[in-house]
This record gives C-alpha cells, sequence and structure tokens, in this order.
C-alpha cells in the first residue's frame, strides 16, 4: 500500500495508533534527523518516499507544508528540480489540513485535503497526475477533471497510476494502464480521473489500494475487489491472467474485510474479526506463510497468534507487518535484505518502525501522525501521579481495594466530581469514598481516563465502563468504550455487545454491531447470548435484521 492515510481518519483500516498511547519517532528515519528539535517539535504529520527513501513531507501543527531531500522527478513539488537539505515550503497548501497522502514510484504525490480537495505533482510520464498532459508537475495543482461536486477522502498510488475514493463510495482511477490497472476495460493510458464502474457499479467502496500495477478496492459490505497485473495473482482470484475491470475475490466469501493493505506485488487482507489473509507473490516470505510460494488465492496466516488489530504493507517494499490486539508487533518478508518466511515479533509498539528500522527502501507506509516526548508535558505529569499515594489528598476504596487520587484533578476533569465537592455534598469532607455500583476495574479505568485520556480494557469490561460513562456523561469516554468495544467484538459477543449498546442508547456502536450480527447472522444465532436475551429485543432485532434483507435466499 503506498496510501498514506492520516492514522486517526484511515477508511480502509483501523489504525487508531494513538488509541492506546502509543507513541510515534519520526527520528527513526534517518532524514529526520536533519531537523532541529525546535523543527521537530512543529512536526503533527509525516511521510518519507521515494525509490531510496530520500524525499520527505511534513505538516505542521499550524497546517503548514514543509518538504526536503532530493526531489526526484520533482516530486517535492517546489516548482524546481532541485534537492534541498533545508525543509522548504508548499505555500500554495497552507492552511490545508491534510487527510490522506500517497506517491508514486517516479514518484508522484496525491494528497486529499478535509475539504474533499485533490492535488498533485511530480512526475508525470502516464498521465498520473490527472490533468491530461504528460509534463512533469513542478508544482501542487488541484485535479478537478470529472471531479467536479465531489469530495476525495483518500488517495493511493501505485507505481505510475493514480485512485481516488470520494465521500460518497466511488473510485476514480487514472494513468498508467499497461495491465489494466484502470479497470476500464482496455490498456490504454487514462489521462484524466475516470469512474471505475463494470462490477464495481453501484457499491460503496470504503478504501482504496494499489500494488505497483494492480489495484484495490473494499467495498462497505466487506467485499474485495482487484483489477490489473496478476502475473503473482495479487488479485487473488485463483489465477495469474490480468484483469482490466474490477473482479471480485469470491475466496473471501463470507468474510467481512475491514482493512486491505497492497506490497509490491502482494496483498494483506484484515477481517472484522481480526483475522489474516495473504496472497500473491511470495519470493521474499511476504506472504507469511512459512515458504517462497506464491499464492493465486487468499491464504490465512498467523492463525495460531491472536487478534491482528492492524496489517501494513506498501507498493514500494516486499515487507509485511501487523499489530496484534495486545501491542504485539510482527514482521515478514523482506527485513533488512533478509528473507524472513514466518511472522517475526519485533520489540516495536507500532507497525511504522518495522519500515524505518527493515524496509527497503525505508519508507513510510501510511501518513504517520507523531506525538513528542522529549520533556514532561502536564499530560504526562498527570499520568505519572495518578494512583500516587505520596501526592494524592483523596482515596476510592472499590471492592476492598484503593485508588489514590487529586481533589483537584477530578474537579478540574470531571462535572460529576465538581458537583460532589460542593460542601453540601458528604462527600466532600471524607478523606476514603465507598463506592459499590461498579467493579475495581472498572472504576480504576475511569479514574485513569481522567489523568490519562486512554482506555486499557477489554471489551467485556468497557460495557460496565459504558455504563458508567453513560451515568456521569462523560461522551468522550463513552466514544473511547465504544471504539474498544467494536476491536474486540467476536461472534461468541457480538449480540451481548449489542444488548449492551441498546441499553446504554450508544447508537453508533448498535449499528456496528448489528451488522457484524447480520454478516455473522447464521454463527451468531447458534450462540447462547442470542438466545438469552428477552423476546421484546429478539423480536426487534429479527424484524430489523429482515427489513435489511438478512433472509433474502
Amino acid at each position: 500500500l503506498p496510501t498514506c492515510t492520516d492514522i486517526k481518519s484511515s477508511s480502509s483500516g483501523p489504525p487508531f495508533s494513538s488509541f492506546a498511547g502509543a507513541m510515534v519517532d519520526v527520528s527513526k528515519w534517518p532524514l529526520f534527523s536533519l531537523l532541529n528539535a525546535e523543527e521537530l517539535a512543529t512536526v503533527r504529520q509525516a511521510c518519507v518516499f521515494g525509490n531510496s527513501a530520500n524525499e520527505a513531507i511534513y505538516i505542521t501543527h499550524g497546517n503548514e507544508v514543509f518538504v526536503f531531500g532530493v526531489n526526484c522527478s520533482s516530486c517535492l513539488g517546489t516548482g524546481d528540480s532541485l534537492s534541498t537539505i533545508v525543509p522548504k515550503k508548499l505555500d500554495f497548501l497552507r492552511g490545508k489540513k491534510v487527510i490522506s497522502l500517497s506517491y508514486g514510484s517516479g514518484p508522484h504525490i496525491l494528497l486529499a485535503t478535509d475539504d474533499g480537495q485533490l492535488f498533485a505533482w511530480g512526475h508525470n510520464g502516464y498521465s498520473q497526475l490527472g490533468n491530461g498532459n504528460t509534463n512533469q508537475g513542478l508544482s501542487p495543482v488541484l485535479v478537478t477533471a470529472n471531479l467536479q461536486n465531489k469530495k476525495v477522502k483518500e488517495v493511493a498510488c501505485g507505481s505510475h497510476h493514480s485512485m481516488a475514493l470520494t465521500h460518497d463510495g466511488e473510485v476514480f482511477a487514472w494513468g498508467y494502464n499497461n495491465c489494466g490497472q484502470i479497470g476500464s476495460g482496455s490498456t490504454a493510458n487514462q489521462p484524466y480521473p475516470r469512474k471505475v464502474t463494470g462490477s464495481l457499479q453501484g457499491k460503496n467502496a470504503v478504501g482504496v489500494t494499489c500494488g505497483q500495477t494492480s489495484s484495490m478496492a473494499l467495498v462497505d459490505n466487506g467485499e474485495v475487489y482487484g483489477w490489473g497485473y496478476n502475473g503473482n495473482g495479487q488479485l487473488g482470484i485463483g489465477n495469474n491472467g490480468n484483469q482490466l475491470t474490477p473482479c471480485r475475490l469470491t475466496a473471501l466469501q463470507g468474510l467481512c474485510i475491514q482493512q486491505i493493505v497492497s506490497g509490491y506485488s502482494h496483498c494483506l487482507a484484515l477481517t472484522d474479526e481480526g483475522l489474516l489473509y495473504a496472497w500473491g507473490a511470495n519470493t521474499y516470505g511476504q506472504l507469511g506463510t512459512g515458504n517462497k510460494s506464491n499464492h493465486l488465492s487468499p491464504v490465512q496466516i498467523m492463525a495460531d497468534k491472536e487478534r491482528i488489530v492492524e496489517v501494513a504493507a506498501c507498493h514500494s517494499t516486499h515487507t509485511s507487518a501487523a499489530k496484534t490486539q495486545s501491542g504485539q508487533v510482527y514482521m515478514w518478508g523482506q527485513c533488512r535484505g533478509q528473507s524472513i518466511i514466518m511472522p517475526h515479533l519485533t520489540p516495536f509498539t507500532n507497525t511504522d518502525d518495522v519500515f524505518a528500522c527493515f524496509a527497503t527502501p525505508s519508507v513510510m507506509w501510511r501518513l504517520m501522525s507523531m506525538e513528542h516526548d522529549d520533556f514532561l508535558t502536564v499530560a504526562e505529569a498527570l499520568r505519572k501521579e495518578f494512583d500516587s499515594p505520596e501526592t494524592a489528598d483523596l482515596k476510592f476504596s472499590v471492592d476492598g481495594k484503593c485508588i489514590h487520587v487529586h481533589k483537584a484533578v477530578l474537579k478540574i476533569r470531571c462535572e460529576h466530581f465538581r458537583s460532589m465537592f460542593r460542601s453540601q455534598w458528604t462527600e466532600d469532607q471524607q478523606e476514603v469514598i465507598e463506592i459499590g455500583q461498579f467493579s475495581y476495574p472498572v472504576y480504576r479505568s475511569f479514574l485513569q481516563f481522567l489523568y490519562t485520556d486512554t482506555v486499557d480494557l477489554p471489551p467485556e469490561d468497557a460495557i460496565g465502563l459504558l455504563d458508567l460513562a453513560t451515568s456521569y456523561c462523560e461522551n468522550r469516554l463513552k466514544r473511547l468504550c465504544q471504539q474498544i468495544i467494536k476491536r474486540g467484538i467476536t461472534v461468541e459477543n457480538a449480540f451481548t455487545l449489542l444488548s449492551a449498546a441498546i441499553r446504554y442508547d450508544a447508537e453508533d456502536l448498535e449499528e456496528f454491531c448489528f451488522r457484524f450480527c447480520v454478516n455473522h447472522l447464521t454463527q451468531v444465532t447458534q450462540t447462547g447470548a442470542f438466545w438469552q436475551v428477552d423476546g421484546a429485543m429478539l423480536k426487534e432485532f429479527i424484524s430489523r435484521a429482515s427489513r435489511c434483507g438478512a433472509f433474502k435466499n
């Protein structure tokens, strides 16, 4: 996947890398060692790209865009072809909030902004900039042909072709088409964005990704479509014939895919149950199957490992990476010249570090969001003092266990406590407050959230925390609980989670759990949880599932 979608808004993948408090360290990329501490402190997003990972783009907290590096094919967008070791500002993009960025092999660059605009620059030998000519793009230009009144939310680049996904679920492609990677039914190059139709017509796409000369789209019902070059089986359709129009991966029938990424000539797909499938080229062991045989159809890998929550690959490398539910990061494929044929456990805390340290070239597989820990911020100091007897002035006793806190922090962070510590409440006079309504893990996690803004709980406990967040009117906490529950949903617990979502009036979560139950209807209806709910809810579920066509033959 050349697509570098912002961590916090990736539509074809889960990745909320800041979700569990993971720190992304940009200094692992040698290029960024050129920036001084003051410059690094301004970086909010960054992407290292290029055939030798010698170009970089970064966006500051003030939404200013800077570039530096070799400037191959004028891919820095500075208006010239000169390399620069000092970051240069792209004034044309000042104030634009970047939500997705991708790069090709020329390289050419595609960039989407939060208002739906699409910009392109760099190599244009095959009209991959979508402006109708083949002149190199020295500076960012707005891509508008055939995209009037369309808002682009994600971009993906192959070697020399381009794709854009719009807010209304349409996929557009343009540029090099020697293998059918534009999906137009021919092999003629495409000078302007063209809507990809065929079997994608009427489908609502939610993600796009490109191999070197192949294209993939993920649809909202979990189906995957591929087109273009298929010489190594990278389309996963059971043969190695190129496809000039989108072709559904029927081998994934019955699975609901939620993230798909492409390497140079292989693909990885993650299901909504955290299962991982791989297909395509395997010369370097990038499929993780334990051998180097290509696979023309998806094969499940890492079945003996815990649930996978994120996969990573990039069209300019043969490297694969995955992150598990507990935060373990695995890598396989081409890793610093070695062929690693089985997923190898690393000490990294995120998949980005795999590409920084082991990919060739050491490019970023997505647009990264930065956090800094070069000094103790207010947030970090608070995090450190949670449950600290030395500085605490109040204790909560839950299930016989104590949690040490600071009244002032609780009053600042939570309306419930602000009211509680007014003098008319008896709790205001107490040094120890007994809590009977919630369990220790749930109440501790709630208090810890007030100090850290993060939650670390298994999905089943997150339901209790969702209950607390609802009764205390803590909306952000409510949203975090819903994210945890979504990531932890399984066939076994889906109906329990759906019941909880209805009980606590969590509409987004209810819709998510309902869709999951419908997608896995046969298995869900065979679980104990399904038959233990009250009759009224069961009737409502069956009626609603029927209305959305779950029982059609």
